[in-house]
């Protein structure tokens, strides 16, 4: 690598593991900020909170590096054109071309090293991560209870909560109803005008405050009411404790390329069955139809005879049925191919981004001319939603057959290579400039204050 390429491959690695850190910090937060409903009150150690931190960053990771290559990029190149070092390069005799080649093998190393980790790494990351939250959701079944709604969490319980209100660090419930239907046939009903839940080793405890206990038994002969003021209802429960159960089951996001392409293949499998299947109901009932002899034609449509009539009629709509079934399952698993191969496709488009956003990023930093770190990463951050915008659009087209998979998850890099294309176009020509002025004002307002 000559020293031209490696000084700008330099300009480049800096600011992108700058702008990733940030972005790591900035998407962790707002993920942290929005789950930790799941840990609080539960009991959790720090060392769970972290491990289900840690499981969940691939995921973040996957987004923020195509973003963090781009903001490099912006930052990289902008500084070059405010500090006139593009126009020296180009003295020199370096051409566009040889001013993309460092950053091009930077986005391409970037890229592989993306795929290995879409399809290696973030399949098992995603697992471990809903793995770890379903076990979590079923610790401590009283923080369940929703206002307005009866909640099934505790094991043959049935319990309704009004309100619910936190007083000192406590959760107090109100207007309860608690319905449990034994295995002997018998039931009880228990209602309260407000309690609480405490948790043991092995049980919940519910303390109830002023109610009544209504019990049927033997069949309905049996009925007796009991007032209380004060009344403990202890329901043993297992899932109490964290106790770890991986899911057999993975979606489709936690598929490795191999795992999909073998449940593709299946899925291929199965649709020609069904084809099949409708291809040979179809040739069998008319065969059927052809082959019935002269009497049974005679009476069907000269005769109008009412047994045969009938006969035809209810095996044209068992044929009915049967098609309009299979074709279902035909959509049905039309529909889980596309998923599938939306995320098959995406672990592939996304790291691609990152050469992507460095064809867009590079021209973009010229025509700024603005080194500036924030004004790099509000541009980038307009750009990235804009293609994030593009890809979830075609994801929903995708999954509802509008678009197919393949066309749908590249489309935005199509789309954003030829802008790229056409803006070293423009900058290799007469280097035209965009103003940001509107954003120096805004970061240069906000400094001040």
């Amino acid at each position: 690598m000559k020293l031209i390429d490696r000084y700008i491959f330099k300009e480049h690695l800096v600011p992108f593991i700058l702008s990733l850190l940030v972005l790591l910090f900035i998407l962790l937060t707002n993920f942290l900020l929005k789950t930790i409903d799941k840990f609080l009150d539960k009991g959790l150690s720090v060392n769970i909170l972290f491990e289900y931190l840690f499981y969940n960053i691939a995921w973040i990771a996957a987004l923020a590096v195509p973003m963090a290559v781009l903001i490099a990029t912006l930052t990289a190149f902008g500084r070059f054109s405010s500090d006139n070092e593009i126009t020296a390069m180009k003295t020199c005799g370096l051409s566009t071309s040889k001013l993309l080649r460092a950053p091009l093998l930077f986005g391409f190393i970037i890229a592989i090293s993306m795929i290995y980790f879409n399809n290696q790494v973030l399949p098992d990351m995603n697992h471990k991560a809903r793995s770890l939250s379903v076990n979590i959701s079923k610790k401590r079944p009283d923080l369940e209870f929703t206002e307005g709604q009866f909640t099934e969490a505790i094991p043959n319980y049935s319990i309704y909560v009004g309100k619910r209100k936190q007083v000192q660090h406590e959760n107090f419930f109100f207007d309860i109803n608690i319905f449990n239907n034994r295995p002997d046939g018998s039931s009880r009903t228990i209602t309260a005008k407000n309690g609480t839940v405490e948790s043991i080793d092995d049980a919940i405890i519910l303390h109830l405050n002023n109610g009544e206990i209504h019990e049927v038994m033997n069949g309905g002969s049996d009925y007796t009411k009991i007032e209380y003021e004060k009344y403990d209802v202890v329901v043993p429960i297992d899932n109490l404790l964290l106790r770890r159960k991986d899911l057999r089951t993975r979606g489709d996001r936690e598929m490795t390329y191999a795992m999909m392409t073998k449940r593709i293949d299946d899925l291929d499998k199965s649709t020609s069955k069904v084809k099949r299947g409708i291809k040979n109901r179809l040739e069998n009932e008319f065969s059927r139809i052809l082959d019935e002899n002269k009497q049974l034609l005679e009476s069907l449509f000269y005769q109008n005879n009412p047994k045969y009539l009938n006969s035809f009629k209810k095996r044209m709509k068992n044929l009915k049925r049967g098609v309009n079934n299979d074709i279902r399952l035909l959509k049905n698993y039309t529909n889980k191919q596309n998923k599938y191969l939306v995320e098959l496709n995406k672990k592939f488009s996304i790291p691609v981004a990152s050469i992507v956003f460095i064809l867009v990023g590079a021209p973009l930093g010229v025509m700024a001319r603005k080194g500036n770190f924030a004004i790099s990463g509000a541009i980038g951050l307009g750009f990235f939603i804009f293609y994030w915008a593009f890809l979830i659009a075609g994801e929903n087209f995708a999954d509802r057959g509008v678009m197919t998979p393949l066309l749908s998850m590249w489309l935005p890099n199509i789309v954003l290579s030829i802008l790229g294309l056409y803006l070293i176009y423009k900058t290799s020509k007469d280097r035209s400039k965009i103003k940001f002025d509107f954003l120096n004002l805004f970061f240069n307002r906000n400094s001040k204050s």
